[in-house]
This record gives structure tokens, sequence and C-alpha cells, in this order.
């Protein structure tokens, strides 16, 4: 017989998933000039209609439920994930799709029109970039050339595969999710229009480094299922809590799982693709790869350790603490040793990371909650970061390197202000989403019995304000260079997309309460 599908509950998966595929055809047969809109038009649209049915299921209070014969789970965590992460992936399509802040986007041609033109005359390459003249291969004779587009069918495919990464109740179904959101993030990392060795170079960085954490999970997901007999999660939830045969393969199944999970979410020492890939991306793709991938990585982490191994937490927590109390420091200390901006987020990131886990490793719904409105925090703050890197410009596109931003406040202060604000965030002052997350996740350590680790966590908090803060100095108490960099006029999807990070930001710090009820409303099914 046919397993039984809901439909209702897994509809928001299923419209990204199908817009998706509908992106590809689009690309294959509109012609050039006609792409851009109807691409950014179809990614909007999917992703509002997955949202609308989103809402409509969840407001029905449903009880989790799994379905596609146990494939997916759909619980309150899942309906809180899949919420944030069409919220922040609508945000990183915005960035995306804007033409404003880089004439032409921000992404490069077809191989076959890089040939093209550079057959008609290229340039050399210096500074890590390629000085091919520019592409208009995809604009209308006499008129700007459009943006490329292929990568909004990539976007699609990594927004479905985060979806079902977060919702997979199997770890066969987890990995193929894994595969769906990386494969398309590795190529969009190689897709800068400027500094492409620089980006191309990330891009390769990425895939190999997450073709060997993906070769971990899957040799974990071998071990485990030599284990239990099974790669559900409640089976190996069973397995563990009463089975007569030798924890080794258990424990060195979930070891290779860590690995996987933790490389996804930035995790020191996990993290060394983190800082090449977050700098030589091109800036829309690494917001939304900052923003949705932390979301995705940690919501499977929380699923994995709280549904099947949640019974064994005494023999793996003892390692997930060092893990985090390595990250931490890692993340903080070397954070503050960055001259490139884009480089110190991604080593805020990896001290982020560690902050996260404290709240995984609290197996209390009060851990799954807290970590649940950190992962929405830390994702709005970090899109609208990125949103406003890439509006600081000089001839050679962004302007990322620290002494560049000194003046700033003078020059733009607007924009000052708003990245002063952001930064504070990131520190966790108050008012902002940022203590309020900090605050949620150290108080369900402390209730878990991890005060050392809560202490620890503060300090590298305090190491970590100090870059924040430096950029913020930098900013109001430096002269501006004579031939510094400008700050380009945000165009509309720019402009959204930061004023959509700042709104939440202050929102979740001055009233809190609402995201905080939906994170808690209910636990993982099984």
């Amino acid at each position: 017989m046919a397993p039984p599908i809901d439909y209702a509950a897994i509809a928001p998966l299923l419209i990204v998933l199908a817009a998706a595929c509908i992106s590809v055809l689009v690309e294959a047969f509109l012609p050039r000039h006609q792409r851009w809109p109807a691409q950014v038009t179809l990614s909007v649209v999917a992703v509002g209609a997955a949202g609308l049915a989103l809402g409509l299921y969840a407001g029905g209070t449903p009880d989790g439920i799994t379905t596609l014969a146990d494939a997916l789970a759909v619980d309150r965590p899942t309906l809180f994930l899949w919420g944030t992460l069409l919220a922040l992936g609508l945000g990183g399509i915005l960035l995306i799709a804007d033409r404003s802040v880089e004439p032409g986007g921000a992404f490069i041609a077809s191989a076959a029109s890089r040939a093209a033109v550079g057959a008609g005359g290229g340039g050399g390459t210096g500074g890590g970039r390629l000085d091919l003249p520019e592409d208009r291969s995809y604009g209308t004779p006499g008129l700007a050339p459009t943006m490329q587009t292929e990568v909004f069918p990539f976007t699609l495919f990594a927004l479905g595969g985060m979806m079902a990464f977060v919702a997979a109740n199997d770890l066969l179904t987890m990995f193929v999710a894994l595969e769906v959101l990386s494969l398309p993030l590795y190529l969009m990392c190689g897709l800068a229009r400027r500094r492409r060795l620089l980006s191309q170079e990330a891009a390769v960085k990425y895939f190999l480094l997450g073709a060997f954490a993906s070769a971990f999970f899957l040799y974990g997901l071998a071990l485990i299922y030599g284990y239990a007999g099974s790669v559900r999660f409640t089976d190996i939830a069973t397995a563990a809590a009463g089975s007569a045969r030798s924890d080794a393969l258990l424990l060195g199944g979930l070891a290779l799982l860590v690995v996987g999970l933790m490389f996804k979410g930035s995790v020191a020492p996990f993290h060394t693709w983190t800082p090449d890939v977050y700098q030589g991306a091109p800036t829309p793709v690494t917001a939304f790869m900052a923003a949705c991938t932390k979301v995705a990585a940690f919501g499977a982490i929380l699923r994995v350790l709280h549904v099947a191994f949640g019974d064994t937490r005494w023999e793996w927590r003892g390692v997930l603490w060092a893990i985090a109390i390595v990250s931490m420091v890692i993340g903080a200390v070397l954070g503050l040793t960055q001259t490139d901006m884009k480089r110190m987020i991604a080593y805020s990131s990896i001290a982020h990371a560690g902050f996260l886990l404290l709240g995984a490793i609290s197996i209390t719904e009060q851990g799954v909650s807290s970590t649940l409105f950190y992962l929405l925090a830390y994702g709005f703050t970090t899109l609208a970061v990125f949103a406003v890197i890439s509006l600081v410009r000089n001839a050679d596109g962004e302007a990322t390197h620290l002494s560049q931003w000194a003046g700033l406040g003078k020059r733009s202060p607007v924009v000052a202000g708003v990245m002063t604000f952001l930064l504070l965030a990131l520190a966790g002052i108050p008012l902002t989403s940022g203590f309020t997350a900090k605050f949620a996740v150290f108080s369900a350590a402390l209730s878990d019995g991890m005060a050392p680790l809560v202490v620890i966590a503060l300090v590298a908090s305090a190491v970590a304000a100090f870059f924040y803060v430096r950029v913020i100095v930098l900013m109001y108490f430096s002269e501006p260079a004579v031939d510094g960099p400008t700050v380009t006029v945000p165009g509309a999807f720019t402009t959204a997309a930061i004023t959509l990070g700042v709104l939440i930001t202050l929102l979740l710090g001055i009233v809190p309460t609402l995201a905080l009820d939906w994170a808690g409303g209910g636990g993982f099914v099984g």
C-alpha cells in the first residue's frame, strides 16, 4: 500500500521545491531579457505562497505528525524553523535580485558568454579577479545589462533542501536533504562577477571540505544502521536505550554524524571553510548562506540530539562541551586579528555557533525554545549586516578592509548608524535581539547544570564585543580618507532586506514574547 501523505502539513516544502523546478524551466525557455523579472516574481511568490500555506496549517494548532512513510516530521519546532527559513530566504532573494548596488547584478555570466567576451578582448588577472569587459549578453542593445539569473533556481533548491533537512525524521532523508541544500551553495559561491578567482577558490574549498563532511555523515549513518538496524530516529533511540550490543558502533557513528552536522553549522574545529567562503562568495550569497544554513544546521542538530540520542546524553555531552568551548574561543580570539569585514563576521558566526551549542546540548524544552529563538534573531541580524557591507564600495567593488571603513560615520551617517546597531546586536547589547537570545540560551544552560560553560560563554562574549566596538570606533572617531570608498544608494530590494533585518532585530529585543512563545510551543515528535 502507498504510504499516507499529509499534503497540508508538507505544502510549504512542496511549494518551494515545485517553484525550483519551474525556475529551471524558466531559465531554459524564456528569452534572456525576460528571465530576471520572471525569476524574481516566481521566487518571491513561491516563498510568499509557502509562508501562507505554513500560516494556515500552523494556525490550526496541529499536533506533531510524521508523514511520507515517517520520512518527515512536522511538529512545532519544524514549523518554527520553516517560518524562519522562509522569512530569511525572502530577505536573501531580495539581496540576490538587486541590480542597483552592482550594475548588471553581482553574479558572473555563463561560461559561453565569458568565452565570447574574452575572445573579443580580454584582460589580465590582478587583485584576485579577471578584468574582462562588462558582459552585456543579457541585455537588449543600447540598454544596461540585466543580471544573470541562474542563481534563482539554485537558491530555491537550497532553500527547499534546508526545509527538508530540519524536518527529516531519519538519517537517510537527512543525508539526501543535506546534499540538496549543499550542491547549489557550492555553485553559488563561485558566481561572483568581481574578484572571480577568489570566488572560485572559495567555491572549490567549500566543495572539497563539504564532500569530506558528507562522507563523514554517511559513514556515521552506516555505523548507526549497523547498531540499530534502522536509520529512523525513534528506532535508534529505542535501540540505544535497551540494546545489549556494544556501544562502539553507536558512539562511533554519532561522532561521525556530529562532524558532518558541525561542519554545516560552522562550529570549530570544523570551521576552516567559513572565513574563506564568506569572504570569496558574492555578498548576497554570503548573506543567504550565513543566515539560512545556520538555521538548517542547528535545526537538524537539535532533532538528532533530542530525538535519536537524548537517552545517551551522558555519553556525548562532555564532548560537545569541549566543542562548544573550542568554537567560542576560536571565534572570539581569531576574530580580533581580522582586517576584513566579511572574515570578521565569519569568525563572529563561529563564536555564535558555540553559544548556540549551549542551548542544543540542554536536553530540555527551554533549551529547544531558546536555541530556536537565537537562530531567528541571529539570522535577521546577519542578513542585514552583509546587506550593509555590500553598500560600501570602491572602483574594485566592495570595500571590505577595515581601514576603508574609517570615517564612515561622517561620510554616510545613516549607513554607519544602521551598522552600529547591528554590530551591537551581535555583541548582545540590551534592547537588541542579540541580548535577548543570549539571555535565553544562557538561562537554559544554567537551569540544566552547565554553569561553567555559561561563564566561559560570557567571557567569550566580552572578548568578541571588542572587535564589534573596534569597527564602531573606526567609523565615528577616524577621519575619512580623501580617496576612500563611497556608499552606494541601495535599491528597493536591498533597502527592504536591510529594513526587515533591522526591524526584526529591534522588535525581538524589545518585545520578544511572541517569538519565544512560538518557539516554545511544543517538542519534537518522538
